[in-house]
């Protein structure tokens, strides 16, 4: 069977809840574990002692790596299927609470603010059109000064699934099949630093951007 479905923007969540229970199979592919290593590192390092909003925890790889040091952490997704899987995950006591959320629609946090945000793996799937006021409307949850860290892919030949096209508003796109035989159209966007740099725009501070062979960190303080 080779059914093609896409799964940019509107289809995306579909895509993520057939795939819950083997997405973690990407963390384990050789090339890639150095930098894995190095980011693990980094990210409880950078949280600690932050009350932290993820968008698009997914099966809570990161929400695993980053709580331990955090005050608090809010997980968020909007797939029963996925945050299953993060929720049988190992955490620090009392620490780390999930929610369903839909990261377009944050305003379903209500008066909620937060002094850190994370997204990994998120970035790429935002349609460029939308990036800037999606990241406006996440800042606008923040209180002043907070952290925010997005972690990516960048594009390697020979191990990122190759891009199968561009749009008009320059959003590329993969292939990618799935283990029940269907193939999905998916969204996957890999900037550079002046790119990245330039979606967050001119107001932020101490920002930095490390990237590894195979993934990007950003991580910038809001005034």
């Amino acid at each position: 069977m080779n059914d093609t479905q896409p799964a940019g923007d509107g289809g995306m969540a579909g895509y993520y809840a057939r795939r819950a229970l083997s997405y973690e199979r990407i963390y384990h592919k050789p090339e890639r574990q150095a930098d894995l290593r190095v980011l693990e590192s980094l990210l409880p390092q950078r949280l600690a002692h932050r009350q932290v909003l993820e968008i698009a925890c997914g099966t809570g790889w990161w929400t695993a790596v980053g709580a331990p040091a955090c005050a608090s952490w809010l997980a968020t997704d909007l797939n029963p299927e996925t945050m299953a899987v993060a929720r049988a995950k190992p955490y620090p006591a009392g620490r780390v609470r999930f929610e369903t959320l839909d990261a377009y629609a944050l305003d379903a946090l209500g008066e909620r603010r937060f002094d850190a945000a994370f997204a990994g793996f998120w970035w790429s799937h935002v349609p460029l059109q939308k990036l800037g006021a999606w990241l406006r409307e996440l800042h606008r949850r923040l209180e002043p000064g907070a952290r925010v860290l997005f972690l990516d892919n960048r594009y390697v030949d020979g191990s990122s699934t190759p891009v199968s096209r561009r749009d008009d508003a320059g959003n590329t796109y993969q292939q990618r099949p799935l283990d029940d035989g269907t193939v999905h159209e998916v969204l996957k966007n890999f900037p550079d630093r002046e790119q990245a740099l330039a979606a967050v725009g001119p107001g932020v501070a101490q920002l930095e951007w490390t990237e590894l062979q195979h993934y990007w960190l950003l991580d910038y303080r809001l005034p």
